[in-house]
């Protein structure tokens, strides 16, 4: 992370639409909904409810009412990295589907219609990590941030910046922010001057089992007491814990595998 964290801040914000290229939902596929929505619920406090079933099962996560995540099932005979997927906002995912194929990248499930909630499609960039689009309709996406148990921060690791880079500022109208450094390879993505996401290059450093990825950063109150909790129901503490100019991170996943940071308060 960088010197920003996107729209997560000291207090709740509600969105209304996002702006086209912003980070507007995150969802999780995996094979066992039920154990993945109580390992969640207990760990964030999500409580949840249906959405929509196009692509199997599928809940969304609420927080206090408001709608910050979503986790649907894999079918038994998919067995596909389990992984958050960040979606990124698009004003036309027909065009911007066809925009990620143009620009090196590929095109995995639609664009089609999630009922009456939006329109989606499933992409990856062109060293494979996996994105959604959005073109929001009923449901606008993640409802709100900057509270403990909503996304803070959407990274993507890969191995160099620039390459991949060029990839989303065409694909997105990103505005990039390099980090000038002779042993950090980072970019932060920018819209309208407000920073939204991060590209870290990690070179060798990345997971041989997972090639270049997205990481979603959720926001917790006490990262040492979030890690406790997450080895009791079940995860793993990949990385621990550590201070940073943005605040106290850590990587975990959860019982199936799935990766993702958490930033605290700083001690």
């Amino acid at each position: 992370m960088t010197e920003a964290r996107g729209s997560a801040g000291p207090n709740s914000a509600t969105h209304a639409q996002h702006a086209p290229g912003t980070p507007c939902w995150v969802s999780l596929m995996v094979h066992g909904l039920a154990a993945t929505q109580e390992f969640y619920g207990a760990l964030f406090g999500w409580e949840f409810q249906p959405g929509p079933q196009q692509l199997g099962p599928y809940v969304r996560a609420l927080l206090d009412g408001r709608e910050v995540a979503g986790i649907g099932q894999l079918p038994p005979d998919r067995h596909l990295p389990i992984a958050w997927t960040p979606y990124l906002a698009s004003n036309d995912a027909d065009l911007t589907a066809d925009t990620v194929r143009l620009c090196g990248g590929t095109v995995g499930v639609g664009p089609l219609d999630a009922a009456e909630a939006g329109r989606m499609a499933i992409c990856s960039d062109p060293s494979g990590a996996v994105f959604g689009v959005w073109q929001a309709a009923a449901h606008l996406g993640t409802a709100v941030t900057g509270v403990p148990g909503t996304p803070a921060w959407n990274e993507l690791l890969t191995f160099e910046s620039v390459t991949v880079a060029k990839f989303y500022e065409t694909v997105f109208a990103y505005e990039e922010e390099p980090v000038v450094s002779a042993d950090f390879d980072y970019v932060t993505l920018h819209i309208d001057g407000r920073p939204v996401a991060g590209i870290h290059g990690v070179g060798n450093a990345l997971p041989r089992d997972r090639g270049p990825h997205w990481m979603t950063y959720f926001e917790v109150a006490d990262t040492d007491e979030t890690l406790a909790r997450i080895a009791d129901l079940g995860g793993h503490v990949l990385k621990p814990a550590h201070d940073s100019a943005h605040g106290r991170v850590a990587t975990v996943s959860d019982p199936e595998g799935a990766r993702f940071s958490i930033i605290g308060n700083p001690r």
